[in-house]
């Protein structure tokens, strides 16, 4: 049984729909006109909405519509009317209605398309269940990420956030570093204290022991009041040094103290202040070569290195990139408002093949760009940067046509070689994974790598059907 509003000014209609639709099993709730509809979605959720388009008041049939929609995109509506024209259709079905029906019509008719828009809608809600549970099971705080490497993340950041340990977080630029210390924060006792970010490499050093420490009146010209540090600002919380190799050997001997005190002293003070804060530290450098060099002091980085999170690169984590595409692309659908819901296969297998310099950032800005610039409701590969546009040599696009042509078989060939063998990598040169992780049967993958010549390792595990889906 489903909950369906009905909106229409002619009483005889209302009275129609509530008993067809009642001897389906539904319940029919009624509205005059649009104000009565809306009182009626604020003081209960329904499964359907059915109005009339041309109605008294300030609010019409699409009006109506226009408000539904921006309260729950994902709540169906039918629009009905007796002016029916081409041009109102149109305006109807691209403002959001899920179907358009003239007067007069019949019951089974009506009937008929209430219960698919019903389906409609349960498998909207389905779809968002599901997201719902992939998303709970593969995020952790504002992080996401099914595979391996972040699942081990994942655990080691809920081990390690209720201490007030000293953590150390590496990785390349884009990886997400400053989303794992906020995780940490909020996965710990400390979620509801400040959490304090500092960019080492952003503030000068001449200016960042005040940031840290704060100063006191008089200190240096322009102090015309004392002014609490960072340090102080996160008491009780998180403190989060971001590019923490950019620091001078002489802030370095400074931020030691206070980590190893616990205590701060502002600029041209006496007294020293007692700080509870958990430090989190990240570096996109490998610290240890930094202390070899001399460049980084050998204590400082034991006392930052307690517990160290190493985030991967996005090309070592392959499995990841569809969910973080997915989480990016309904995030700017809506920053954005545009009606865009997925990806197309062949745009999501550009986006698996490339390298991503920048990472999970990088990512990120390829999904918003795309989202901006797509006219359908999917992501093409027209709207991927040049890397998406042509297999296997964005260079290509600039070159032209000789007078002979050019192999269009060997380009996507190469472009298919290349996907296959990054597969295979990811895998461990395991083939039934690397078919898993593209989406196609064994069979398909197999036939694959024999069409292009391609030497691969064993199949794995237990032994399943050829023809299997995967």
């Amino acid at each position: 049984m489903a909950a369906i509003l009905v909106v229409d000014d002619e009483r005889s209609l209302r009275e129609v729909l509530t008993i067809c639709l009642g001897r389906a099993g539904h319940e029919v709730m009624v509205a005059e006109n649009a104000a009565q509809a809306l009182e009626t979605l604020d003081k209960r959720p329904v499964d359907l909405v059915i109005t009339d388009l041309k109605m008294p008041g300030g609010l019409d049939g699409l009006g109506l519509l226009d408000e539904v929609k921006r309260r729950n995109s994902e709540l169906q509506v039918i629009v009905i009317t007796a002016y029916a024209t081409a041009e109102t259709a149109v305006r109807a079905m691209k403002r959001g209605a899920y179907d358009y029906v003239i007067k007069p019509f019949k019951v089974d008719e009506i009937v008929v398309v209430v219960d698919r828009a019903l389906e409609r809608q349960a498998l909207v809600r389905d779809n968002a269940a599901l997201r719902t549970k992939v998303f709970g099971r593969y995020k952790l705080a504002s992080l996401l990420g099914k595979s391996d490497a972040m699942q081990r993340t994942f655990e080691l950041i809920r081990k390690i956030a209720p201490t007030r340990t000293n953590v150390l977080i590496t990785g390349e630029s884009g990886t997400g570093k400053e989303l794992v210390a906020r995780a940490l924060h909020a996965e710990g006792p400390r979620a509801a204290k400040p959490f304090v970010a500092v960019n080492c490499g952003a503030i000068p050093d001449a200016l960042l022991e005040s940031e840290l420490f704060g100063y006191v009146k008089g200190a240096f010209t322009g102090a015309t009041a004392a002014k609490d540090g960072l340090f102080v600002a996160a008491d009780g919380g998180t403190l989060f040094l971001d590019e923490i190799a950019e620091l001078s050997a002489a802030m370095q001997v400074k931020l030691l103290r206070a980590l190893q005190e616990r205590k701060v002293k502002p600029v041209g003070g006496v007294e020293e202040r007692a700080v509870d804060v958990r430090f989190v530290a990240a570096t996109n450098k490998n610290l240890e070569e930094e202390v070899a060099s001399g460049g980084f002091r050998q204590d400082l980085y034991y006392r930052l290195n307690v517990i160290q999170v190493h985030l991967p690169p996005l090309r070592q984590r392959l499995e990841d990139i569809p969910l973080l595409a997915d989480h990016f692309l309904r995030r700017y659908a809506a920053e954005l408002d545009k009606r865009v819901t997925g990806v197309a296969p062949d745009a999501l297998a550009a986006l698996v093949a490339h390298a991503y310099p920048g990472n999970v950032r990088e990512l990120e800005n390829i999904i918003e760009r795309a989202v901006t610039l797509e006219a359908s409701s999917v992501v093409t590969r027209s709207s991927l940067p040049a890397f998406g546009r042509v297999p296997g040599a964005a260079e290509a696009a600039a070159v032209e046509f000789p007078a002979g042509g050019v192999d269009l078989e060997r380009i996507l060939g190469d472009y298919e070689r290349e996907i296959l063998l990054r597969a295979l990598k990811h895998t461990g040169g395991v083939r039934k994974e690397a078919a898993r992780l593209l989406g196609i049967t064994f069979r398909s993958f197999r036939y694959r790598l024999h069409k292009l010549g391609i030497e691969s390792g064993p199949e794995s595990g237990p032994d399943e059907p050829d023809d299997a889906p995967v």
